[in-house]
């Protein structure tokens, strides 16, 4: 079929067509959802299982290992890694990269019902374990709310009232404050009393929890009702509770005030503090429904903030710590202008080079492109974000390339004298096929990463759909668009000059006479094309590796690790010291901090750290992300010297999966703590000898001191005392124990027994807490059914990851990238000799990157056969693709040399690009070989290879010219810097080569003899 015939005789309808796709290009670009990066799925679920009292190791052994075991016969789960610490354990369950889309919410209900089933194999008093599936949840709204001069139940109260509002906003899906501490009602009994009536505090207990119980009494009939019968007598206020009646020993009724103090306070201590520009504050996290707009529910609820805001009370003000909304728009608008500029730099080149018909001819084809390209990717559920908004600026070059190609060969048919209709179906029905093969080689260089189902896959996967896409259209309209536009508007030359040739011009005849020397001495070019590719291969060790690179927000964290069993409030205290200090550097405009834990996840790549009262963080914003490097540098230095005791390390956020901190990190695994603890020291020396590194910590940190109560067993056993007895009473008399809950409106607030504030002031009183003996029938101290106090260190923390128990050492870069650092330091570390039954493997940045390039690389041999096989099939032959494929290993020369020119370094990223340059050259060199063997069916062979060369080196040159300068605004974007250096110099140096190089191989693989120097 004459597809170019047919659009031409059918121009009404093609015209048409092209409109609809402009007005519904227009319209899906208005309507395309926005972010700021691409969304990534986190696999991963927490089970949390509480158990009060147990050591770590206790926790470990009777908890984490049943429920890990029963988790582990699940088929989707990738790894486990629990942390057991006093009292409770926490696995984190990842699912495999390949469960995907409702296979994820498939996966963590069959997660639930493993975890159901381990929940009879827990100790007493273990569980229930409680699955937590919304880990992943990203608050895109997160605030802190502060009010100078209000209370912290004044603040909660109206985070609460606003929090009841946000949650019926259309697009909103949750609604979560951050460091609300619980209010709760403490009744501290007064000990001689008790001790004098012989009430015991079981005896109050059991009335706390059985006043406020809601009990259905039933309905009686009366007449023609049916009447809800409500027993009176819950407590409604708290003099309610005060006046709750216990019966003494000998049967007189006590007034609870009367042997109690009851008041209401807050948990102690609390779980979680939050400040922002040093003043008390409370989160409040915005998350959207899934699939709905960003940006359109941000708008929604800044209007309902700004309806409310005459209600809101003077003096409280919302924070902003992360608005995703507008960040959002403000990167996509960049993201759009980045591609406005690259395309008028691409259609610019177009008209300098090849006339201002030509170039608005097929700047018209691109935009046209583009538009359709936002068609597709609006039915697709593709949104505008800096990956697919990226792909767009990469395939820029090759959109063009098809048109370049038909455009060209219409002019050099109509100089040559032929007529309009038929230069053009002549063009297109020679190169369609080769076109189309080149077209699905360069769409199959990007394939990899389309298929790669790891969340880097995810993260990068619009990029493969975009090239897809434009690609697969420009194609579509080189072939029947171009032409049309070609014979409508390309303008005829005189009949005069049409016979003149149209390559006679002095660029191709400087061309022309170096391709014959490279033909004529063959083997010299070949010599150095080999030199040049081995320098390049020995200049690649100087190349810096990384991952992803880090990210251009202005903000950047601070972690603080104080020893690890410090008090919360001691670690609030060393905070404040770090926000005043940090505060005041210049660049800094807000510090938000927060303490006993990680914030709520407000961008995805952000990982929050799990309850620790030893751990802070500090959330710092700055006036531009390019001060953030030496801000860093200077909070690290600063903090450290402030803070002696404290692990203190500033990290930015990063792009992408498999951020944070800990980008070098070695695991040790084996069966004992301390040979665990003597190697993971071992290994941490090799880490701080290095000259470039910075925070280096073990997740097991230090061993906690604890106090042991020695229990006498006849002194306990002659009074009714048993050891749960003495548990009871220390951790009554100092934190408190649960006795019921106290109803308050919509609210449960637990009520807790503890000692008065004089008798837990200090650690030494321990020895006077008070214990029931039911043989005396009062009180008596501790002391007595002990006989002393052991002080000692274990464990508080223990982690397993894949069921074995293991220490991850882990440190970080002062500068460069953590890949040079960990080349350097793990050889020594894998010459350590290792107990048998131990083993060291590297996580942190190593074990990310070779995931994703596993990953990647595991579709590369099927896109590779296939790419292979087109070419093949477009010649028929083998010795014309050995052609092409040798000349793609020449982009290594220009990457090299770009990567080392610009400092930047190879990671992910780059990888990508590189890969796709395969594509790109192998659609040049086809299109070369394509043009060589119509040439070589009318003239000698060396003249065949030389003219068809000299034919084509206009579009080969236009099409990578264009390709790397359309790249130029992707070089001040720190995501893509990486990748628009590997491609655009490793594609102008290549293409120069390829010029050369592919005439040369086709001159020697087919035996062209040289050509005599007469006829030079």
């Amino acid at each position: 079929m004459d597809i170019a015939k047919a659009a031409i005789e059918n121009r009404t309808l093609t015209y048409v067509t092209t409109l609809l796709v402009v007005v519904g290009g227009v319209i899906a670009f208005l309507n395309l959802g926005r972010l700021e990066d691409p969304e990534f799925t986190i696999k991963r679920a927490l089970v949390v299982t509480q158990y009060p009292g147990a050591t770590a190791h206790e926790v470990e052994a009777e908890v984490s290992d049943p429920i890990e075991e029963a988790v582990q016969a699940m088929g989707k789960v990738k790894e486990i890694k629990s942390r057991s610490s006093r009292g409770r354990s926490t696995l984190e369950v990842e699912m495999k990269s390949d469960v995907i889309g409702d296979a994820v919410t498939q996966a963590f209900d069959d997660l639930r019902d493993k975890v159901n089933d381990a929940q009879g194999r827990l100790p007493p008093g273990a569980g229930p374990s409680v699955v937590e599936d919304d880990f992943g949840d990203v608050y895109g709204i997160f605030m802190a709310i502060t009010g100078e001069g209000y209370s912290k139940q004044e603040l909660k109260d109206h985070a609460e009232a606003l929090k009841r509002e946000l949650v019926q906003v259309q697009g909103v899906a949750k609604v979560r404050l951050f460091a609300d501490r619980q209010e709760t009602i403490y009744v501290e009994p007064n000990r001689d009393r008790l001790s004098n009536l012989g009430i015991s505090v079981d005896r109050i207990a059991g009335r706390l929890r059985t006043q406020n119980i809601v009990v259905d009494a039933g309905r009686v009939r009366v007449g023609d009702s049916h009447i809800s019968v409500r027993p009176s007598g819950a407590t409604a206020s708290l003099d309610d509770l005060r006046s709750i009646l216990i019966a003494s020993q000998g049967g007189r009724q006590i007034f609870l005030e009367d042997i109690a103090t009851v008041r209401r306070g807050y948990a102690a201590p609390p779980r979680a503090l939050m400040r922002y520009d040093g003043e008390p504050a409370i989160g409040l996290g915005v998350s959207t429904v899934d699939g709905g707009n960003v940006v359109t529910m941000g708008r929604a609820v800044k209007a309902r903030l700004d309806e409310l805001k005459a209600d809101r009370p003077v003096g409280i003000e919302y924070n902003y710590i992360n608005f995703q909304a507008e960040d959002v728009s403000e990167a996509v608008s960049g993201f759009v202008w980045n591609l406005v500029t690259a395309i008028a730099i691409v259609i610019v080149v177009l008209l300098l080079a090849m006339g201002w018909r030509s170039g608005l001819l097929m700047g018209f084809v691109l935009a046209v492109t583009v538009l359709g390209t936002f068609i597709l990717m609006y039915a697709t559920d593709v949104v505008l974000q800096r990956i697919s908004l990226g792909a767009l600026i990469i395939a820029l070059g090759m959109l063009v390339d098809n048109a370049v190609v038909i455009v060209d060969g219409i002019l050099t048919r109509l100089k040559e004298g032929r007529e309009r209709v038929a230069a053009a179906s002549e063009i297109v029905e020679q190169t369609k096929w080769p076109l189309f093969g080149a077209t699905a080689v360069a769409i199959l260089g990007f394939a990899a990463i389309g298929t790669s189902s790891d969340s880097s896959g995810e993260f990068l996967g619009s990029l493969f759909l975009v090239i897809l896409y434009s690609l697969s259209l420009s194609w579509v309209l080189s072939v029947t668009l171009a032409p049309l536009l070609g014979v409508d508007f390309l303008k005829k030359p005189d009949p005069d000059e049409a016979v003149e040739s149209a390559h006679d011009g002095p660029v191709y005849t400087v061309y022309r006479r170096l391709l014959q020397g490279a033909i004529n001495y063959r083997w010299v070019t070949v010599a150095v094309i080999t030199v040049l590719m081995g320098v390049s291969i020995w200049g690649s060790g100087f190349v810096k590796q990384s991952f992803f690179p880090d990210s251009t927000r202005p903000q950047f964290l601070v972690d603080v690790w104080m020893p690890q069993g410090t008090h919360i409030r001691d670690t609030e205290d060393a905070v404040k010291e770090a926000e005043q200090y940090v505060q005041g550097l210049d660049a800094v405009t807000h510090v938000s901090s927060v303490v006993g834990q990680g914030a709520l996840r407000f961008v995805l790549p952000y990982s929050p750290e799990r309850p620790n009262s030893s751990y802070a963080q500090l959330i710092v914003d700055v006036d531009d992300w390019r001060k953030i490097a030496s801000l860093k540098d200077s909070v690290d230095a600063r903090l450290s010297a402030m803070l002696p005791r404290a692990n203190v390390y500033a990290f930015p956020f990063v792009f992408g999966p498999g951020g944070g901190n800990g980008r070098i990190q070695a695991r040790i695994s084996g069966p004992n703590p301390d040979s665990l603890r003597a190697i993971a020291q071992r290994v941490e020396g090799i880490f701080r000898a290095h000259d470039n590194t910075k925070a280096v910590r073990n997740d097991w940190r230090n061993r906690v001191e604890v106090t042991r109560p020695q229990v006498a067993e006849d002194a306990a056993s002659a009074l009714g005392v048993t050891r749960p007895d003495v548990a009871r009473a220390v951790q009554r008399t100092f934190e408190g124990t649960r006795m019921g809950v106290y109803r308050r409106g919509e609210d449960l607030l637990p009520i807790m027994m503890r000692a008065p504030s004089e008798e837990r002031a200090r650690a030494s009183n321990m020895k006077n807490a008070q214990v029931w003996s039911p043989v005396a029938g009062a009180y008596v101290p501790i002391r007595q059914v002990v006989s002393g106090f052991e002080t000692g260190f274990e464990d508080g923390i223990v982690w397993r990851y894949k069921r074995a128990p293991t220490v991850s050492v882990y440190a970080d870069p002062i500068s460069g990238t953590a890949t040079s650092v960990f080349q350097q330091v793990r050889p020594t570390v894998e010459k350590l000799s290792l107990p048998r039954g131990y083993d060291i493997e590297w996580g942190g940045q190593y074990e990310n990157s070779n995931e994703a390039n596993a990953s990647l690389f595991s579709a590369v041999p099927i896109f590779f056969v296939l790419m292979v096989l087109i070419t093949v099939a477009l010649f028929n032959a083998l010795r014309q693709p050995l052609i092409i494929w040798l000349t793609v290993p020449l982009a290594l020369i220009g990457v090299v040399a770009g990567l080392l020119a610009t400092g930047a370094a190879f990671g992910f990223t780059a990888l990508l690009g590189f890969l796709s340059l395969s594509g790109l050259l192998i659609k040049n060199a086809v299109v070369v070989i394509d043009e060589i063997e119509i040439w070589k069916q009318d003239e000698s062979l060396y003249q065949a290879i030389v003219g068809a060369s000299v034919v084509r080196l206009r579009p080969v040159m236009m099409a990578s010219i264009t390709t790397a300068l359309g790249m130029i605004p992707l070089f001040t974007d720190a995501f893509f810097v990486a990748m628009a250096v590997t491609i655009t110099s490793g594609l102008l140096f290549a293409t120069v080569l390829t010029m050369i190089v592919v005439p040369v191989l086709y001159a020697i693989l087919f035996g062209v003899e040289r050509l005599p120097y007469s006829e030079r």
